[in-house]
């Protein structure tokens, strides 16, 4: 399954608008994002997709230089448990 980048969001699907799965992000500032939604269809989850949504913004925010705050519910958890975050963490 491939993972698109779209505007402020990586997801799967045909097109941003008809995504069955994805991740999106705001920037509050220059350098910050907000990871404010994640979003699996049912018949995706139990797949990990949902990580390796989170995995694509990470990536983009070490290669960019960003730091990362995230408001998701799914974010959160995911990133403040994991030591391997704190890179990106704001």
């Amino acid at each position: 399954m491939e993972i698109k980048e779209g505007n402020n969001r990586f997801y799967i699907g045909e097109n941003e608008e008809a995504a069955i799965a994805e991740i999106t992000f705001k920037y509050k500032e220059e350098n910050v994002i907000i990871i404010n939604h994640t979003f699996v269809s049912p018949e995706l989850r139990g797949q990990s997709i949902a990580g390796k949504l989170l995995e694509k913004v990470v990536e983009k925010a070490r290669k960019e230089h960003l730091k990362i705050i995230p408001v998701c519910s799914y974010a959160v958890a995911k990133m403040k448990r994991r030591e391997k975050y704190e890179d990106v963490l704001y």
